[in-house]
C-alpha cells in the first residue's frame, strides 16, 4: 500500500481523537514558543517536547487505517449484545 493510498483511507475513531490531541499539543507548544514575552528557559523547553510528541502522535495517528473486515467483526459483536 502506498502512503497516498494510506492517508485516504478511513481512520479509526481512536486514532481519530488521538490526531486531535496531538494537534493541539503540537498548537500549545508552538504558541508558547513562540510567545513574544520572556518565558523561563524550562517552559520552553517543555513547550517543545510537547511540539515534538504532538506532532509524531499526529502523523502516527493519521497514517493508521481501518481494515474493514476488522470492522465487520466488530459491527457484528456489537449487533450481536
Amino acid at each position: 500500500m502506498k502512503i497516498i493510498e494510506r492517508y485516504q483511507k478511513p481512520t479509526p475513531k481512536f486514532f481519530r481523537v488521538l490526531r486531535n490531541i496531538g494537534i493541539a499539543l503540537a498548537t500549545a507548544g508552538g504558541a508558547i514558543i513562540a510567545a513574544p514575552v520572556a518565558i523561563p528557559a524550562t517552559i520552553v523547553t517543555i513547550a517543545t517536547y510537547m511540539t515534538v510528541a504532538g506532532t509524531v502522535a499526529t502523523a502516527v495517528s493519521q497514517a493508521v487505517v481501518s481494515d474493514n473486515k476488522e470492522n465487520t467483526e466488530i459491527e457484528t459483536i456489537q449487533k450481536r449484545k
